[in-house]
């Protein structure tokens, strides 16, 4: 009796319980219980088999729902029943999910050339297996458009890590959900990013910025799902339509996160490094070229006369005004940074080299127009000139000789800015040749043998070196200006 009321609460003793209830009420029927002992076990087990398929049938597709003319929104819906899929769940797969990612460009742009924000645009490809989504091959769609499911279908939580911000989509960003025969998932999503770059703009415009962003799984380590990119790209695939604007793309790579401690843990991520450079024909032919015209300009005033005073003060002042003029115009647009740029110097060594050939045109007038010390009366040892005066003529007074012989020595004035002398009768008038005393007549007498250069010789002297050391000095500084900051890389 305990063995009775024991398998009252089994399915599976329910056979013996049945034959031993019998044979306690029928003992009269001898061998035909055996008989209806086969009967009911044959019931029985066909009505477990009916059981067991019923419930299969709910989590195995039929096969009518696959045929021919079916939508695949019918599909779909019997795909992603809620007694069959649960998108809370990772697809039930042997070891770590992988997903393949794969980038497009679209479009790069650089609202602000002088700055380090640029922004992207690209499709975003991840792709997956789900052996819950697997269908039949009996339907005629290659894959099923699940576009209007992706709420209901398991995602990968992909998140980018950035320096920058998200721009608003003109479209939705889901852009294409496909789910394939064999239970390949395909996402395409599109994403619009504002990065912010690093770059050095102390050498603007020859820097080249670097901008760089990551996508990770923000809720599964790496350990359930394991990012990885499509067919070993090492390099981002371009829109046959690719546009840019300011955004010169030169250098970019995909590759795996560099492993590092983080305080969330062991995720998978996948970089993307993006390096562009700057348009240096623009800034050649807007500010280095008409900077090497306006200096080279200002050095036209060494080639003019010492006494060209309008001309030479109209070509310096205008040269420097121009710069200014240009320079105030560009500097608007310049990075604003706290140490000193490639651009502060070039402003600052063009402008110096045009002050200082005005300055230069200031020193040559004034030089040119000092006395020269041979036109004044100087005391005996204060006249550069060789003077020759005698005690005897100096106590009684200056007075000219009347007449001076043939082969007598003479200082002339009349030959030139510098005073000579030659024989009286060697080309120099007799009124204005002065005798040379003799040797006996220099007693207490101090002479002087080096002459001074005069003024306007000097003054010519200096515009015959500013000539060669100002254009010298500019090609220097131009080839070390464009070296230095890799103006030719």
């Amino acid at each position: 009796m305990k063995t009775l009321q024991y398998c009252k609460n089994s399915k599976y003793c329910a056979f013996p319980y049945f034959t031993a209830a019998f044979q306690q009420r029928c003992p009269n029927m001898g061998g035909r219980w055996q008989l209806v002992t086969a009967t009911v076990a044959l019931s029985l087990a066909l009505a477990l088999l009916l059981s067991e398929c019923i419930t299969n049938c709910h989590t195995t597709p039929t096969d009518d729902i696959f045929e021919n003319g079916r939508s695949d929104k019918e599909i779909l819906d019997a795909l992603l029943m809620a007694t069959r899929y649960d998108k809370r769940l990772l697809p039930p797969v042997s070891g770590t999910l992988t997903v393949n990612m794969s980038v497009l460009l679209l479009s790069l742009a650089s609202p602000d050339e002088s700055s380090l924000k640029y922004e992207v645009e690209f499709l975003l490809q991840q792709q997956w297996y789900d052996p819950r989504l697997r269908y039949y091959n009996q339907s005629s769609y290659d894959f099923l458009n699940a576009i209007h499911h992706h709420n209901d279908v398991w995602l990968p939580d992909t998140y980018f890590i950035m320096h920058g911000d998200f721009k608003d989509p003109l479209i939705p960003v889901h852009f294409a959900l496909r789910i394939f025969r064999n239970g390949t998932v395909n996402y395409l999503m599109r994403r619009h990013l504002i990065l912010s770059c690093q770059g050095a703009l102390h050498i603007f415009p020859f820097d080249d910025p670097q901008c760089s962003f990551a996508m990770e799984s923000i809720s599964y380590e790496q350990s359930a799902i394991t990012y990885v990119w499509k067919n070993d790209e090492d390099t981002l695939r371009k829109s046959p339509s690719l546009t840019t604007l300011n955004a010169y793309l030169i250098q970019n790579q995909t590759i795996a996160c560099p492993t590092k401690a983080s305080w969330r843990g062991n995720y998978s991520c996948l970089k993307v490094d993006l390096i562009f450079t700057r348009d240096r024909a623009f800034y050649f032919t807007t500010v280095f070229i008409p900077g090497i015209i306006l200096v080279t300009s200002s050095f036209i005033t060494f080639w003019l006369e010492w006494n060209a005073v309008p001309a030479r003060v109209m070509i310096g002042v205008t040269t420097m005004l121009n710069f200014f003029t240009t320079s105030n115009g560009f500097r608007s647009t310049l990075p604003v940074v706290s140490n000193l740029t490639a651009m502060n110097v070039w402003d600052g060594v063009c402008m110096c080299f045009i002050y200082a050939s005005l300055l230069e045109f200031v020193c040559v007038n004034y030089v040119g127009r000092k006395r020269p010390l041979h036109n004044v009366v100087y005391r005996p040892g204060e006249n550069p000139v060789t003077q020759h005066v005698i005690q005897g003529v100096k106590k009684t007074g200056d007075k000219k000789p009347d007449s001076s012989g043939p082969n007598e020595i003479v200082t002339c004035t009349n030959c030139g800015p510098n005073p000579c002398t030659h024989t009286a009768n060697n080309g120099c008038a007799t009124e204005n040749c002065v005798p040379v005393p003799s040797a006996n007549q220099f007693a207490g007498v101090q002479v002087r043998k080096k002459e001074p250069p005069h003024p306007i010789r000097v003054a010519k002297t200096i515009d015959v070196i500013a000539r060669i050391t100002f254009p010298t000095a500019y090609a220097v500084f131009l080839i070390f200006f464009f070296i230095h900051y890799k103006g030719f890389s």
